[in-house]
């Protein structure tokens, strides 16, 4: 009669380690899911809260040029003049009342925009282009957050119920030449494609310049016209 042989400890303590380190593998595996999931999470809710940041920053811009509005009643006097700003928008203090961020005027904060969502532009200040339905057709006057990353575009306009691609086919309401406003108002203004806009009128968006390199920017109507 043939005798049976017990397996040997070596054999079972064998395969005891390689289910054990199939366990590990997958806690493992888990773990950093997991992690990438929250990461993923955290970078999302940033950027909700930087999207409302600019939103609030734009807001408060409209509400204080009114104000500088109606301390002059004239659109063309209207100063965004800043010890900070480019030179351009004038000297701070020359006309109080008029200024937007003047105590005496419209009394807006000077405020840099979110870190991570631009390339470190300042708010720049527009009477070239006219937004989509946007009061008459003449020149609106108009806040821009300049070249925005992909991200915070798409959250931008998601957030605005702008769900499809908004276009600037135009000259681009960035006009990174360096025209800012200072009293006057362009006679034939810069359009939007009003067309690729879920909805119009438009008084805010994040728009794409197709003829500026794809480039990407925020803008907020703050006196329309």
């Amino acid at each position: 009669m043939q005798q049976k042989r017990n397996a040997s400890p070596e054999s079972g303590n064998v395969i005891f380690f390689i289910l054990l380190g199939i366990a590990l593998i997958g806690l493992v595996t888990a773990a950093l899911r997991s992690g990438g999931s929250e990461s993923a999470n955290i970078d999302a809710e940033q950027m909700v809260i930087k999207v409302s940041q600019v939103q609030q920053n734009a807001s408060a811009l409209a509400r204080a040029t009114e104000v500088a509005y109606q301390n002059v009643r004239e659109e063309s006097a209207i100063s965004f003049a800043h010890p900070d700003a480019h030179s351009d928008y004038g000297t701070y203090g020359t006309t109080p009342s008029a200024e937007v961020f003047h105590v005496q005027g419209g009394g807006a904060d000077y405020l840099d925009p979110p870190a991570g969502i631009n390339d470190g532009t300042a708010w720049q200040f527009y009477g070239t282009t006219a937004a989509p339905d946007m009061g008459t057709d003449a020149a609106d006057l108009i806040a821009v957050l300049p070249n925005v990353t992909p991200e915070f575009c798409t959250a931008m306009n998601k957030s605005l119920g702008q769900l499809a691609a908004t276009n600037d086919t135009g000259t681009c309401v960035y006009d990174s030449s360096g025209v800012r406003f200072s009293g006057v108002f362009a006679v034939a203004p810069n359009t939007m494609d009003g067309s690729s806009f879920t909805f119009t009128p438009a008084p805010q968006a994040c728009v794409t310049c197709t003829g500026a390199g794809n480039t990407q920017h925020f803008y907020k109507v703050i006196l329309a016209r």
